[in-house]
């Protein structure tokens, strides 16, 4: 039997690079295409690649030229112009399409808990969820209406060693080390799930190819709710520091920070539980097994190995100094 042929646009991403490395691994015929742009994280050996920039139409189509395949995940689309453009371009030469969404789009705030596929979609707050919806609306009527044969992915805040998943960054943990307070929305006792890419990956990859999951909608999360004080106190115990927590309010931040705002309130002000029963009956014996601890001493780790990393952001450090005050207050 030939291997599975699959196609990642992107793949050099948070969440991609760590599917393409396991599709690699477990003999998948991968090809990726993207615009060849130096990344921190290589594809890896044995891939093919195809440089060239999905946004352009042309151009994606004269790297595609007389190729098929039996998936494609595209993990760079946002909008519905990005998945008409990809529903022309594959059409009659996939046998699935994956999407990747986003665990954002599901109703904030949340009316009951755990999430689960089911629950109803509505984000206010961030363009970026309502982008999502509308792709998933779209692709959903593709499907019902011409067989399109889409598979919905919805990951939940997906981080690797190279990113800090909280507010400011890696500036954050520089602070820590500093003695200097970091900034926690809220009271720091809503709940919060963080996904490993490489136990996304594992339930990922699966999918790919699966008759089953094609028309399905699923999200892949971790397992582990922690409260955002415990989110922040692990890393800075890996960073060998002793947090100081200020307590801001998320719509005080979002006024103080803009760009921190949107992703905020339409997503991490929010306690969240997931329900994962729909991804573990597609990949049986799926778990999440990398702890938040683990991860956390994976990024002071990445972060540490090259003083060229452990880059702050002098803005981030002065809002943070200006949230803290207010806390103070």
């Amino acid at each position: 039997m030939s291997p599975l042929s699959v196609l990642f646009i992107g793949g050099t991403g948070t969440i991609s690079s760590a599917c393409a490395r396991v599709a690699a691994e477990r003999g998948i015929d991968l090809t990726v295409l993207n615009r060849g742009k130096t990344s921190v994280r290589p594809v890896p050996p044995g891939v093919r690649v195809l440089t060239a920039d999905i946004r352009d139409g042309e151009s994606a189509r004269a790297a595609l030229a007389g190729r098929e395949f039996d998936a494609v995940a595209d993990f760079v689309a946002y909008t519905p112009d990005h998945v008409d453009a990809d529903i022309r371009l594959l059409s009659g030469r996939v046998g699935q399409y994956v999407f990747i969404s986003s665990a954002s789009v599901y109703q904030k705030p949340p009316a009951r808990l755990p999430i689960r596929e089911s629950t109803p979609l509505r984000n206010p707050y961030w363009a970026y969820s309502r982008g999502k919806i509308a792709c998933e609306e779209r692709l959903t009527a593709e499907y019902r209406e011409r067989g399109f044969p889409v598979t919905i992915v919805r990951p939940s805040h997906t981080y690797d060693r190279t990113s800090v998943p909280l507010l400011g960054g890696w500036t954050a943990v520089d602070r820590m080390r500093r003695g200097k307070p970091v900034v926690v929305p809220g009271d720091g006792t809503s709940l919060w799930v963080l996904t490993h890419h490489a136990d996304f990956a594992r339930a990922f990859v699966p999918l790919l190819g699966l008759p089953q999951a094609v028309g399905e909608t699923v999200h892949i999360t971790g397992d582990e709710a922690q409260p955002w004080n415990q989110i922040y106190t692990t890393l800075g115990r890996a960073a060998g520091a002793e947090p100081h927590l200020a307590h801001v309010t998320s719509e005080q931040i979002a006024k103080t920070v803009p760009e921190w705002g949107p992703g905020l309130l339409g997503d991490k002000s929010h306690s969240v539980i997931f329900d994962n029963t729909l991804v573990r009956s597609l990949v049986p014996g799926w778990n999440a097994a990398i702890s938040w601890a683990e991860g956390a001493r994976e990024i002071v780790g990445w972060f540490d190995a090259d003083p060229a990393r452990r880059i702050t952001d002098p803005r981030a450090d002065a809002a943070i100094d200006a949230l803290a005050a207010l806390a103070l207050r």
